[in-house]
């Protein structure tokens, strides 16, 4: 019970990395508040855990690309605690595709919102919980493709866009909250494997330096940088590609 009492948000937690991180957060005994574009998405996350910390997780819809719903996930989350110790915003619009014709307009509009715009929106309505906190972190999920200078992912040219966006976004929210002890951390991961502890422990997964990036390695990155005193202040993680 690592986490006993702490409280984590997590955005885009029906599937994949998002998932993960609820499961493993409720597995070391934390209060996880999860949302997806659907309460449904974000109910299965639950349902998937067996044991004592299924009760630990509490599902909400929020579309990160509608502000209204950015806000009522706020309130409804204020409705259940007093308190937010940790956001991740982990959810993003994907969007593949390396011409960019290959996408419609609504598409490029609603990666660029639900990952830009909802990364900043969700800090500012979070934000009054975050405070309320003794110990406040935000988690920004970013990518390589949030870096100059990478073409090696198959992305489109929009959620480039949108992560470099979000990169800028998790550089003057760390100096300007750093002051206040609200600590904003960044991950910019290359394409990882997206492996789901479901409910059981991450155990027998390869993790040699030839195998890619695994999701237990981002898990044990993000609790690692939690965990550590309020004057160590770790602004980013970058990591090699495989």
């Amino acid at each position: 019970m690592r986490f006993e009492n702490l409280r984590v948000v997590v955005t885009g937690a029906s599937r994949d990395f998002g998932r993960s991180l609820a499961v493993g957060f409720a597995h070391l005994g934390a209060e996880v508040f999860v949302s997806a574009r659907t309460k449904e998405a974000a109910d299965r996350t639950g349902e998937q855990i067996m044991g004592a910390a299924r009760d630990r997780i509490h599902a909400f819809g929020c579309d990160l690309s509608r502000p209204a719903e950015i806000r009522d996930f706020a309130r409804q989350v204020a409705g259940h605690t007093d308190r937010v110790d940790l956001l991740i915003n982990n959810g993003a619009r994907w969007l593949d595709g390396v011409e960019l014709e290959s996408a419609s307009d609504a598409q490029i509009v609603d990666t660029i919102e639900s990952t830009a715009a909802g990364t900043v929106l969700m800090v500012k309505h979070f934000l009054p919980l975050l405070r309320a906190s003794d110990r406040p972190d935000i988690i920004n999920m970013v990518s390589v493709c949030g870096l100059g200078g990478t073409a090696s992912s198959t992305a489109h040219d929009a959620f480039y866009v949108a992560k470099s966006a979000q990169a800028g976004f998790a550089d003057i929210l760390a100096r300007r909250l750093g002051p206040t002890g609200v600590r904003v951390m960044a991950l910019y991961p290359p394409d990882f494997s997206t492996s789901d502890p479901g409910t059981r422990e991450w155990e027998g997964v390869a993790r040699s330096p030839q195998e890619k990036l695994t999701t237990q390695a981002l898990f044990d990155c993000i609790a690692f940088a939690v965990d550590q005193p309020r004057d160590c202040f770790i602004r980013s993680f970058h990591f090699e590609p495989r």
